[in-house]
Parts: structure tokens; C-alpha cells; sequence
């Protein structure tokens, strides 16, 4: 036996040269190859850079040779870059139906003014002065707006004083724009200012709307005095208020003025008006604000006895006043559940909620958490079926 195994260590000793077995280095000798070709086969940045411009190139839409208006508009809906945006509204301006765009001409000046392009708010609405539009009224009333909302209103200020110039006649209609590109550019204490002066500058008779901007601007400033006055004013004037100039007057709820802005609706109703749903939420949202809660739901109870029903608004005003904050400590849950607008109730299954729920005919949802809820929610879902029973963890 032991002469065998000495023969088998001297064939393995002469058989398996182990000092000439390649080292690890057959192992580590490929990865220097491998790490050389990966660098090689890496492309340089320029590579990756190349096709962007492409992309972009791809993106841009482009104009085809007989454009329709709808194609105009869709260029102008959906170019990326604001110069191209204003150097093809301005191109596609020439075209009189498309100068009619209202609504293309407000999302533009919007979009532009959004990004603080002030400049080519003003390259878009300085270029509409060339065309025979100017000279009607309405269609300067239009850029008189849009200066407004795009917060310019200097250059509203002094596109109504070119007016003339432009061969366009001033009346009581492009008055009011004015003052409303005032509210709307958050200028409050210009709007008085100007209702004065202009006027009687330009021997304006003001309207309902005019007397009603002031007092919007008023009301803005958290001036109900004043207000209030310029509602003497309009009625000493002849000019009798509508249901928008109370409807203004009563957001002075908002400032904890109860017993004045009381005062207001007994005067609305006096003038033969029947408070809209506008009038209720105003109420409405001035108790909520300040905690009177009793008070806001004899709001809604009063709603639900009159032809004015709550809307959206109302329902939003209780449960979610503010940012989705609930400012209230209770409300009649019985009134919101059986309310069309309201689609479904997804509920825990509380004792309370799950009697409310039943006695309304709005679809349930049940997420459970802990307790009773458990219990009640096997009531619901197998015993009366009425309900669908969703995983706390989906």
C-alpha cells in the first residue's frame, strides 16, 4: 500500500508541473483588455451631446404652406420658446380671424406675463395698433385688459389716453375697462383717482360698473367705509346698484363687520333684490372665518328653505375653508351627504357615521381602522349590502 501511494505522489509530482501552472494573472490578465476596450468603445460627451439639438429641432412646430387658423393657433399653443411665440403671433396678426381670437389672445398674454416677459407683453399688444381694429373700441378694450391682467397697467393708462390718436372714440365702456385694468393689476388706490378725474376730464357720465369697480377697489383696501359711501354716492347719483355692487358690498363681511354689512343686505333687499347664492357665501364664509358656527349653519338650513340651493362653493366654504383646512368644530353632516353634488363617502365605519350614512342615499366606501369599525363594517357589507369594504393598506 505504501509503495502505491509513493508511486501516485511521483506520477502527480511529475505529471502536474504546479510551478509552471499560470499564476492568478490568467485571470487578471483579460480585465486590463476589458477595461481598455470599454474605454475605447466609450463614446466622448460630444456624442451624447449631438442629439439634443435634434430633438429640439424635432419638437418645433412647424408652419405649413397654406395654414389654417385651427393650424395657427396650434402653432401658437404649442411653441416652447417665447421669442418664436411673439414673433409668430405678431406674423399670424395680419390674418383679421385670427385678430378675433379672444381667448388665444388672454392665454398668450397670461403665458408671457407668468414668466415676467413684460417686454414682449408689450411687442405683442404695441404691435396690434397698426392694424384698422384699433379704431373700434372694443378691440381696445381688449388690450387695455390684457395690459391689466398682465400687470402693466401703465401702459394701459396710456393706450386709453392714445386712444384718440388712434382714432378710436372714448366712452363710458373703455372708462370702465380702465379702472378694471386698475383691480386687476392690483393698483386699488388709483381706481378712485381716476374715476374722478377721468370723468370729469373727458365729461364721462359713470355707470353701474363704474360706481361698482370703486367699490371693489374700496373693499380691497379693507376700506367698508368708504364703501359704503360710494354707494350713497351712486344712489344719489340716479344710478341704481345691481346684485354684483351688493354682492361686492357684502364681502366686507369678511372684515368682522356684522352689524354694517347686515345693515347692506337689509338695504339690497329694500331695493326689491332677492339675495343670490353669491350673498349666502359671502355670509357664509364671513361666520365660518370667525368661528360663528351656530350662525353658519342657520345659513345653510335657510338655503335649503329658499330657491337659492347651495352650491360647490357652499359645501366647500364648510368642510375645507382654507387650503383643505377644516375651520369648523361641527357641521350637519345629514346636508352634505344628501347633496347631488356629493359623488360618495368614504368613511372609517363609525357608529355615528355609519347611521348617517344609511339615512342619506349617496354611495359608501368604507376604509376601517380600529374598534367597532370592524363590526359595523361586516353589518353593512353582508348582512345589508350597501357598502364596498376597501383594504386600509391599498
Amino acid at each position: 500500500m505504501s509503495s502505491s501511494i509513493s508511486r501516485l505522489c511521483r506520477l502527480f509530482s511529475n505529471n502536474t508541473p504546479i510551478k509552471k501552472t499560470p499564476p492568478p494573472q490568467i485571470l487578471t490578465k483579460p480585465l486590463p483588455k476589458e477595461e481598455k476596450t470599454i474605454k475605447q468603445s466609450t463614446p466622448p460627451p460630444q456624442i451624447l451631446t449631438k442629439p439634443l439639438p435634434k430633438q429640439e429641432k424635432t419638437t418645433k412646430p412647424s408652419i405649413p404652406p397654406n395654414p389654417s387658423l385651427k393650424d395657427l393657433i396650434n402653432i401658437i399653443a404649442e411653441e416652447k420658446n417665447l421669442t418664436t411665440l411673439v414673433e409668430n403671433f405678431k406674423k399670424f396678426s395680419e390674418r383679421r380671424r385670427f385678430r378675433s381670437q379672444h381667448l388665444l389672445y388672454e392665454k398668450t398674454i397670461n403665458r408671457l406675463a407668468l414668466a415676467k416677459q413684460h417686454s414682449l407683453v408689450e411687442q405683442v399688444l404695441e404691435h396690434q395698433k397698426k392694424f384698422d381694429n384699433i379704431t373700434k373700441e372694443g378691440f381696445a378694450m381688449r388690450l387695455i385688459s390684457l395690459y391689466g391682467k398682465a400687470g402693466m397697467f401703465d401702459h394701459a393708462l396710456k393706450l386709453f389716453y392714445e386712444l384718440p390718436e388712434l382714432k378710436c372714440v372714448r366712452t363710458v365702456k373703455s372708462f370702465n375697462t380702465l379702472l378694471y385694468a386698475s383691480i386687476v393689476s392690483k393698483k386699488f388706490d388709483e381706481t378712485e383717482k381716476l374715476f374722478r378725474e377721468v370723468s370729469l376730464k373727458l365729461s364721462i357720465e359713470p355707470d353701474i360698473h363704474s360706481y361698482t369697480f370703486v367699490i371693489q377697489a374700496f373693499v380691497e383696501l379693507g376700506s367698508f367705509d368708504s364703501a359704503v359711501l360710494m354707494l350713497d354716492e351712486m344712489e344719489k347719483n340716479g344710478v341704481k346698484p345691481g346684485m354684483i355692487t351688493f354682492n361686492t358690498l357684502l364681502s366686507g363681511y369678511n372684515n368682522g363687520r356684522f352689524e354694517d354689512a347686515e345693515k347692506i343686505w337689509a338695504r339690497m333687499e329694500e331695493s326689491g333684490l332677492v339675495p343670490d347664492i353669491y350673498c349666502y357665501n359671502a355670509k357664509l364664509l364671513a361666520f365660518v372665518n370667525a368661528g360663528k358656527i351656530s350662525e353658519a349653519v342657520e345659513i345653510v338650513e335657510q338655503l335649503g328653505n329658499s330657491r337659492e340651493k347651495p352650491n360647490r362653493y357652499t359645501y366647500n366654504i364648510l368642510i375645507k375653508c382654507e387650503r383643505g383646512e377644516v375651520r369648523v368644530d361641527w357641521v350637519q353632516q345629514e346636508l352634505i351627504l344628501n347633496h347631488p353634488l356629493v359623488g360618495c363617502f368614504v368613511s372609517h365605519c363609525g357608529s355615528v357615521s355609519m347611521w348617517e350614512s344609511l339615512v342619506n342615499t349617496c354611495q359608501i366606501i368604507l376604509v376601517l381602522h380600529a374598534g367597532d369599525q370592524f363590526v359595523n363594517a361586516k353589518f353593512m357589507t353582508r348582512e345589508l349590502k350597501v357598502v364596498v369594504d376597501v383594504d386600509g393598506r391599498e
